[in-house]
């Protein structure tokens, strides 16, 4: 399901016009978003928990010629998903 279609389902199932759905589903990802800038973990009881892991810099190898090359370190979102997910995909 693409965001398009996310939207689609949105607007149906909360009678929403497609334009005010659409503006509900941005809210949501940038709520989320923004939550995850500055920190925070964005739990959502019975769907999943979203929260940023730190990756420290290590050393890597260039796979064309071999030579060392140095990661930087990085932030990484993840996704944990919730009980009522896990069950639900059973």
């Amino acid at each position: 399901m693409n965001r398009n279609e996310l939207v689609d389902v949105v607007a149906t199932k909360s009678e929403l016009r497609k334009s005010e759905a659409s503006r509900a589903v941005d809210a949501v990802f940038d709520s989320i978003a923004e939550a995850l800038k500055s920190g925070d973990e964005v739990r959502l009881v019975g769907f999943g928990t979203f929260s940023v892991a730190s990756r420290a810099a290590s050393e890597g190898r260039n796979p064309r010629t071999g030579e060392k090359i140095k990661i930087a370190a990085s932030k990484q979102p993840k996704f944990k998903p919730g009980k009522g997910l896990r069950d639900s995909l059973n």
